[in-house]
């Protein structure tokens, strides 16, 4: 048996997961205690600081991406098909994920075992920019819940409330749209087309 004695890099390093859609590793960049959004460095692999939080806007579950994922064109593509929108381009980052835990975990830079059961459609000034929602792997009360129409209104609500503010400035128009709520099919389809877009790009 040999180790890896160097640390792999999150996005590139870190193995999906070998029953991914259905359960996936998750790289968790920030916590609902940060009060500074967090995120990977894509040359060096470790976590930098983005920008402090804006006003009130504190996320609500643990919030990271899924390695070894890409959102490039068949990822737009998917949303163009189940929107009926035109021009939407993928947003060049791995694709995002929130983890829903009835525990306290402290502190981010971590890796998880997530069972996604839905997702949010999400466009960001016409870029696809998809929010996977998962439980963690054993939670005793989350865990229970193996699909979007499992999930609270108000948890979902906290939610897209989050992501409809968190760019939001007092001086300028909001860019961020859910057109949809998705439950854990479509979730897959997302996931499986943002690890195409990855072994497109960097898989050559």
């Amino acid at each position: 048996m040999t180790t890896n004695i160097y640390k792999l890099h999150p996005w590139h390093g870190v193995d999906i997961g070998s029953e991914a859609p259905e359960m996936v590793t998750a790289f968790i960049e920030i916590i609902p205690s940060d009060t500074v959004k967090y995120e990977i460095d894509k040359h060096s692999g470790y976590l930098k600081v983005d920008r402090p939080q804006k006003f009130s806007n504190i996320v609500p579950a643990l919030y990271g991406f899924i390695p070894q994922t890409y959102c490039a064109e068949d990822v737009a593509i998917l949303n163009m098909a189940s929107t009926g929108r035109t021009g939407i381009k993928g947003d060049g980052d791995p694709l995002d994920i929130l983890v829903l835990t009835e525990r306290e975990i402290t502190h981010g830079d971590i890796l998880v075992k997530a069972i996604p059961i839905g997702g949010f459609r999400l466009i960001d000034d016409n870029e696809a920019d998809d929010k996977i929602i998962a439980v963690l792997k054993n939670d005793d009360i989350y865990g229970l819940w193996t699909d979007i129409n499992d999930v609270p209104v108000t948890i979902i609500n906290r939610l897209k409330h989050y992501f409809l503010t968190y760019k939001q400035m007092p001086d300028k128009q909001p860019t961020c749209i859910i057109d949809e709520v998705y439950g854990k099919n479509a979730a897959y389809e997302v996931i499986n087309a943002s690890i195409s877009d990855y072994h497109h790009h960097y898989r050559r």
